[in-house]
């Protein structure tokens, strides 16, 4: 989805407070390159090459759409905060920190910032069997190996134990798992889909998309709007219907998180403003008839922006039947959407105040997003 990656992680500490630093390590993971998927238990392994305390390892996975060397500058930038200063003589030595990248899925890379698969990974057990317990069955990219057969031939003979000391994972703060069905809604360029994705992709959630690029209504309005407003608005209406109840009826509604960059009662709000009095009267009628066995969400999220943020973000989207869209009109929109609100005090309904915010680009901007949306 949108270039995502799974990114397998080794962390390690033989130096002070070990545990505390693996847990300071995974929460800046968390607050500057992405949400940690997994982490596996943590082992107490020999010092090898040198004489040192026992270290204190794990490995986690994250998914990330950032490029390999903006995540390993990320990692080392980590390392330097949390107090890791490294040697010019390039020898092994005890560390507060060490932070590595394992594989990114099946890419090989070979720069002077970082090599993956790492090129020690297969040789290092306190690398391989947090490994094995986290994602079993990946294989190395160039060998092609799997992770029980590089342990079978790794000549590594330090001792390494499992441990019964845990760290707390920061996703288990973000309480998103109280809702089953999480609606996202907005103006035209609000970021309704973008937000959608990142929080499907954080959380293993069930992803629902409109499928409006393939209306073919849809660049006709824009160019005439008077002739096609109630033909679009009545395909919308047919698609997003059919689309919600297919999608609803695979999914396991009591155990899985379902994500939708919409809900139903878009097709209601845009319909009153783009269709006269009477089509909206026998629209509304149709609505209500189609839509009165759907399951609705237990969350809907309003994402405000302001009108020039709104056509900015619409421009860049580089849809030419947009150009169109007329500040005006976006006004109208957002009015209808609040006076919706207005309307259903029986919904769960969040207003987040999107304004001066980049949730896309920035990652603490994208976590105080989700706090609002959690808390």
């Amino acid at each position: 989805m949108d270039n995502y990656k799974k990114i397998h992680i080794s962390i390690g500490s033989n130096i002070g407070d070990k545990l505390k630093n693996l847990e300071k390590a995974i929460e800046l993971i968390h607050l500057k390159i992405a949400v940690v998927k997994s982490i596996s238990s943590i082992y107490r392994a020999e010092s090898i090459g040198f004489k040192g305390d026992d270290f204190l390892n794990i490995c986690i996975s994250i998914f990330s759409n950032e490029t390999p060397s903006y995540i390993m500058q990320n990692l080392l930038d980590i390392e330097e905060t949390l107090g890791r200063v490294r040697s010019k003589k390039n020898i092994p030595e005890s560390r507060i920190i060490d932070i590595d990248i394992v594989f990114i899925e099946d890419m090989v890379i070979d720069s002077s910032l970082l090599e993956v698969p790492h090129p020690k990974m297969q040789n290092r057990k306190f690398v391989l069997i947090p490994l094995l317990e986290i994602d079993p069955k990946i294989n190395h990219p160039i060998t092609k190996e799997s992770i029980p057969e590089m342990l079978r031939n790794c000549k590594d003979t330090s001792q390494v134990k499992k441990t019964n000391l845990k760290v707390l994972n920061p996703k288990e703060n973000i309480k998103i798992s109280r809702y089953k069905y999480i609606a996202i809604e907005g103006n035209i360029g609000a970021g309704k889909t973008s937000l959608s994705k990142k929080i499907a992709i954080d959380f293993n959630s069930k992803l629902i998309l409109e499928r409006f690029a393939d209306n073919p209504f849809l660049p006709k309005f824009y160019n005439d709007p008077e002739r096609y407003a109630f033909t679009l608005e009545m395909s919308f209406l047919s698609e997003r219907y059919q689309q919600i109840s297919e999608d609803l009826s695979q999914l396991n509604i009591f155990n899985e998180l379902i994500i939708s960059d919409y809900d139903i009662h878009k097709s209601l709000i845009f319909s009153k403003v783009n269709l006269n009095v009477d089509e909206f009267s026998l629209y509304r009628k149709l609505f209500y008839d189609m839509y009165k066995e759907t399951l609705k969400p237990d969350l809907f999220v309003f994402l405000n922006q302001d009108i020039p943020q709104l056509q900015k973000n619409i421009s860049s989207r580089g849809r030419d039947y947009e150009n169109k869209i007329s500040n005006e009109y976006l006004s109208k929109i957002n009015s209808e959407y609040f006076e919706f609100f207005k309307s259903r005090p029986d919904l769960n309904i969040k207003i987040i105040d999107i304004t001066n915010l980049d949730f896309v680009e920035n990652r603490l901007d994208y976590l105080s997003v989700l706090d609002e949306i959690t808390s």
